[in-house]
């Protein structure tokens, strides 16, 4: 059974387990969940078209009530639908056979999840049950168009991951007539990065075209709200004691005077008044060509964490363009990169990534505690899952010395939407301890995670489950 397809004729999609063939799929006719293969009869079971036993129905139905009626589903759909959920191992037991563009699609679905023993792209093939798109570039090509054309961009999402994942396809991503078809999304730039350095030059110009896409579409959804919270949260941070009149915070000046209220008493017809006396006035700072603060953004560049880096590195570009916020860029592995100069280009500071390879954090923090000079105005964002394979003992010693001299730390177990990944929980406790709690953040949270930082107010952590 295939592990995800949509039938563009519906609206009812169909999900099962490839592996385990899990009774308890979603039946394509009704919806109904608990529905039983069409063609074993089982009693008591619900049967395809929604129909149930006239004696439950008997029993359980209340007097002088009408039964709700399913929709009617002809005998030919019910059984098209699960021949398309079912594969071409079905086409004997359903009896139907698929023409036009069901074929179509069925061909581009069996490729992936059910092909024959040698099967490619607008194939079919024979004998035992193994799936496969060949090794040829342009077959897999006419393959993706094949994908695109009959499904919607979330479902060719998934299955090119699927195609990635299961028939190691990581190889043909090198083709570029492969990359010009694919649909290009924040985990495919994240399996080009992986394979960048392997990566031929005749591909590297088009795998840089793929990236920016995503890049440019990532920066489109993210940086207006990202430069509005953070210049709200940089301006509030910047308050003085003794503004102008017009920088003077009134709101907050009243608040922080209310215990000065001299209650003034009124005459025959004017009724009482009083006076607040503002011993301190609490204002914002003037604007300022020099940076109100410093960001650090100190990111793991293992394989597990591709997706968080490519947020990390178009944040990074976003804040580097904040002429109020002074800001640096750091990723490591066992060695570690400071890509602050390619800040302008979000796309040259991934093609600088290196993904894989081991974890050394302790190294990563103490180079970028070395860069640290204003540590009060100072946020550390540590992006990585904490698998450690430094010094464990030294990297606490570092947080630890960071926030005692005034720095914010946060951590951030996964910069993605796919939330917390496979972590060190014991190193997310420690941490905690520290008071630098550990949690995944997606990247529409960011902003405001940032400007409680800057703003040194508790943090909008998403999760208490996660908190550590």
């Amino acid at each position: 059974m295939r592990t995800t397809t949509t039938d563009p004729t519906t609206t009812d999609p169909t999900t099962t387990d490839p592996g385990t063939g899990d009774q308890g799929a979603t039946d394509p006719g009704t919806g109904d969940q608990g529905a039983t293969d069409p063609g074993t009869g089982d009693q008591g079971a619900t049967d395809p078209a929604g129909e149930t036993e006239t004696m439950e129905r008997t029993t359980a139905q209340a007097p002088g009530t009408a039964w709700p009626t399913a929709p009617h589903v002809p005998d030919a759909e019910r059984l098209r639908r699960w021949r398309m959920v079912l594969g071409a191992d079905s086409a004997d037991s359903t009896g139907r056979t698929l023409t036009g563009q069901d074929a179509a699609m069925d061909s581009a679905l069996d490729a992936l999840y059910g092909g024959g023993a040698g099967k490619k792209p607008g194939g079919r093939g024979s004998g035992g049950r193994s799936a496969g798109l060949g090794a040829s570039a342009p077959s897999v090509a006419r393959w993706l168009g094949d994908i695109r054309t009959y499904f919607p961009s979330s479902v060719v999402q998934v299955m090119q991951r699927d195609a990635i994942d299961r028939l190691g396809l990581a190889a043909l991503l090198l083709e570029p007539e492969m990359l010009e078809a694919v649909e290009a999304d924040v985990h495919l730039v994240g399996t080009l990065l992986s394979l960048n350095k392997a990566m031929p030059e005749t591909t590297k110009e088009t795998a840089r075209a793929v990236v920016r896409k995503v890049v440019e579409d990532l920066e489109k959804r993210l940086e207006s709200r990202t430069r509005a919270t953070l210049t709200g949260a940089l301006d509030r941070s910047a308050r003085i004691s003794r503004p102008r009149h017009r920088d003077i915070d009134w709101n907050r000046t009243i608040r922080a005077n209310l215990k000065n209220y001299l209650p003034v008493p009124g005459g025959d017809s004017a009724p009482p008044t009083g006076t607040i006396v503002p011993e301190r006035l609490i204002g914002y700072g003037r604007a300022s060509r020099s940076a109100k603060k410093d960001v650090v953004l100190c990111i793991d560049q293992s394989g597990s964490m591709a997706a968080s880096v490519v947020y990390a590195s178009v944040f990074g570009a976003v804040l580097a363009s904040m002429r109020t916020l002074s800001t640096r860029l750091v990723v490591f592995d066992t060695a570690v990169a400071d890509l602050t100069d390619r800040l302008d280009d979000p796309v040259d500071v991934l093609f600088g990534t290196q993904l894989g390879g081991g974890t050394d954090i302790n190294r990563a923090l103490a180079y970028c505690q070395s860069k640290i000079t204003r540590p009060a105005d100072t946020v550390v964002v540590l992006i990585s899952d904490l698998y450690e394979g430094g010094i464990r003992d030294e990297m606490l010693k570092r947080v630890a010395a960071m926030k005692a001299s005034g720095v914010q730390f946060v951590t951030l177990l996964a910069l993605s939407d796919e939330g917390a990944p496979a972590y060190d929980h014991e190193h997310a406790a420690a941490l905690g301890a520290l008071g630098a709690p550990a949690f995944a953040c997606t990247p529409d949270l960011f902003p405001d995670v940032m400007a409680a930082a800057i703003e040194k107010r508790p943090l909008p952590i998403p999760d208490k489950e996660v908190q550590q």
